[in-house]
């Protein structure tokens, strides 16, 4: 059997540079979806006449905000997106997922558009929370600049192409995908100076990579007792996409963790800006009532 790890983004696979050729990528074979519940769907409406269609992949990483890579980012309306989790059957309803609108995108602030230059990764803001239906899961988090060993096997998971060139699938698919460290990673046979320590590498064996469809999905490995995000799809080569020592790169999450904080609020924001609001209504009213209702120097009241 052929394991072809396709996650990623449409057929608008970009190039780098006019001389290095590199695609955002995605491709894959496996169906146990056991351990990949935070998975996303990221979905776009390029008409703006209500048709959502799978772009990329993503994580769920707290029950508002949703983990993907910068370059899925095709429009900065964040109206233009939806995040569809639970989501197994691409093409049918299943019952399991939840459709949720996007209330606010945001893209690394080092993100030129350039994928040897990194920082592909975004956060976008969801306008309702993830519901806990039973097929869906908060995704754990690495240590900050925590690095993964040659060889580690993790899990690529997605809807990207099962071949270069061939159609998006509709199932959810899982492959393991085993990890190679960045002083191999960054041998000139390999990716070279473009595999940066901010990156994950992974594959380059021919027959397990991510393709067209994948990008912006989860890199999960199993370390320090839990399964946790270590990746977000980011780049491949361009042509077929399980090429050796040329393996599926992804944005390393450990070494994003300051900023991800940093633009995530507190879990128990949105509960003090709902207390909030509610104590300022009670003080509106309060005001109101004390207006309506005032004692007088015989002590009798007066409405106005």
């Amino acid at each position: 059997v052929l394991y072809l790890l396709c996650l990623t983004i449409v057929t608008a696979c970009f190039t780098l540079k006019p001389n290095l050729l590199i695609e955002e990528y995605a491709c894959l074979q496996f169906t146990d979806v056991g351990s990949a519940f935070s998975q996303v769907s990221l979905q776009f409406d390029s008409y703006s006449d209500g048709l959502f269609y799978h772009i990329c992949g993503g994580t769920i990483i707290d029950s508002f905000h949703i983990l993907t890579a910068a370059h899925c980012i095709l429009s900065m309306d964040a109206h233009l997106y939806r995040a569809v989790v639970g989501e197994h059957n691409l093409y049918e309803y299943d019952g399991s997922e939840e459709f949720l609108p996007v209330e606010r995108i945001v893209v690394h602030p080092g993100w030129n558009g350039d994928l040897a230059k990194g920082n592909d990764i975004a956060i976008l803001r969801l306008a309702s929370p993830v519901y806990d239906n039973g097929y869906v899961a908060i995704a754990n988090l690495p240590y900050p600049d925590q690095t993964l060993p040659h060889g580690f096997t993790c899990y690529i998971t997605g809807w990207g192409l099962m071949d270069f060139g061939g159609s998006i699938p509709a199932i959810l698919q899982e492959s393991p995908i085993n990890v190679v460290e960045h002083s191999v990673c960054s041998q000139p046979e390999w990716w070279g100076s473009i595999a940066l320590k901010t990156m994950v590498c992974a594959g380059g064996d021919g027959i397990i990579s991510g393709c067209q469809g994948d990008s912006g999905g989860p890199l999960n490995c199993f370390t320090d007792g839990a399964w946790r995000v270590h990746g977000v799809v980011s780049y491949g080569p361009s042509g077929r996409c399980n090429q050796v020592k040329k393996p599926t790169v992804f944005t390393r999450v450990s070494s994003f963790q300051d900023w991800m904080y940093s633009v995530r609020p507190s879990p128990l924001s949105h509960v003090s800006k709902t207390v909030t609001t509610f104590l300022l209504l009670i003080l509106s009213l309060a005001k109101r009532w004390r207006k309506c209702f005032i004692l007088t120097p015989n002590n009798t009241l007066t409405s106005f």
